[in-house]
């Protein structure tokens, strides 16, 4: 076996860690002695021993002389675990090699560093495009302090997302549904607009084996989400946060202090009662008004969510939603599931609004894959080094 392969292994081994790590990232490390694997691990939940430190302990033999390939840079800094490189330097091991650099500044470099002073052979960047494929979450997390954020949907052939009715059950497969929950599980967050809630009474939690349910972000400026719907009679059992835009209420969380009780207009007053409301079946209401006036300032809110340590968003907005974000710049990354099916007519598009005026303040995108998913096809993009602009700039 060579090195290639071994740190495929260690790449095989981190993504069994997807959706239990979270805010930190999947890595796995593989421990190799005169040609063959003597240890090998993956972090495997938030808080538990970080990859280098799982593999250590699965050792079937002394690892003094041995070589370590783990797909992340080391920590060497004291968190939830104590440092790995220190677990290193303590195994003897000789030769370290190196996915992706790790761009936390607690990190970045240091481990590394380290790791040479104590006379370890250290190579970087080996497999790094792969390895770095692994966290695009984490690196935009540490870096911004704001989450990911995946614009998710589906559409027919002629670039439909419901009949002229409506209706939109179903436009994409089973198996490309079944990936969606999978995702859910992955997302930290999950972040969904009044109309879509309206429209189909969601329940926007994770129904794939073994999944956690991300908490449910509604995005939704005059509070007008029925109490009967399954989003407020679930709040319970699946973290929820609504996000409405008040100018007359506190910007953020709101407390029942933040409320007041007296010089209210009668439309006011009802609104201070059903966030009083919502507040009594355990939801979160934070209150972001768009200065514009025009509904929540997404940016905010992504700071927000940020706060408190929501790394990724899954965002199954509809049109209007997701024209908002990707007016507010705070989408990274588009998910688009083709079905082989045409509706025609004048049914609603994935992205709403009143659309651009030209064609070079359109959002440019860069594809990142194509794959088929059951009947349906699955385009995933990026964008360009320009950022994620949209409309007139």
């Amino acid at each position: 076996m060579t090195d290639r392969d071994f740190m495929r292994r260690a790449i095989a081994l981190a993504a069994r860690g997807e959706g239990s790590v979270n805010p930190n990232p999947m890595v796995g490390a593989v421990i190799v002695k005169d040609g063959k694997i003597i240890g090998e691990g993956w972090h495997k939940k938030y808080g538990g021993l970080h990859a280098e430190r799982e593999a250590i302990a699965s050792l079937r033999e002394p690892a003094a002389g041995a070589t370590i390939y783990v797909t992340l840079e080391p920590c060497c800094h004291y968190g939830k675990q104590p440092p790995c490189t220190l677990a290193i330097i303590e195994q003897g091991i000789s030769r370290v090699v190196i996915g992706s650099r790790d761009p936390n500044p607690k990190v970045a470099g240091g481990g590394v560093k380290m790791l040479r002073e104590h006379g370890i052979t250290v190579e970087e960047d080996f497999m790094r495009e792969e390895c770095d494929a692994l966290n695009p979450v984490f690196f935009h997390y540490i870096t911004t302090g704001t989450p990911y954020v995946r614009m998710k949907y589906a559409m027919t052939a002629d670039g439909k997302i419901a009949t002229k009715t409506g209706a939109s059950k179903w436009i994409s497969g089973e198996a490309s549904r079944a990936l969606v929950h999978r995702w859910r599980g992955a997302c930290m967050g999950i972040m969904a607009g009044i109309g879509t809630v309206l429209a189909d009474d969601p329940m926007l939690n994770c129904r794939a084996e073994g999944g956690r349910d991300p908490v449910r972000i509604i995005c939704d400026t005059n509070l007008r989400i029925p109490g009967s719907s399954q989003i407020c009679r679930t709040a319970g059992e699946c973290k929820t946060i609504l996000v409405c835009g008040f100018p007359w209420l506190p910007e953020g969380k709101l407390e029942k202090a933040d409320l007041p009780e007296t010089g209210l207009c009668l439309e006011q007053a009802e609104r201070s009662s059903r966030i009083l409301l919502f507040m009594g079946h355990g939801i979160t209401v934070c209150n972001l008004p768009d200065p514009a006036g025009k509904g929540v300032d997404l940016k905010k809110l992504m700071k927000a969510l940020g706060s408190e340590g929501i790394d990724s968003v899954l965002l199954e907005g509809g049109g209007t939603l997701n024209e908002s974000a990707l007016r507010a710049g705070i989408v990274q990354e588009v998910d688009v599931f083709v079905a082989p099916k045409i509706f025609g007519g004048k049914a609603r598009s994935p992205v709403e609004g009143e659309g651009v005026s030209l064609p070079d303040e359109a959002a440019g995108l860069i594809m990142l894959s194509v794959e088929r998913v059951g009947e349906d096809l699955l385009i995933r993009y990026g964008f360009k080094e320009s950022g994620n602009v949209y409309g007139d700039h």
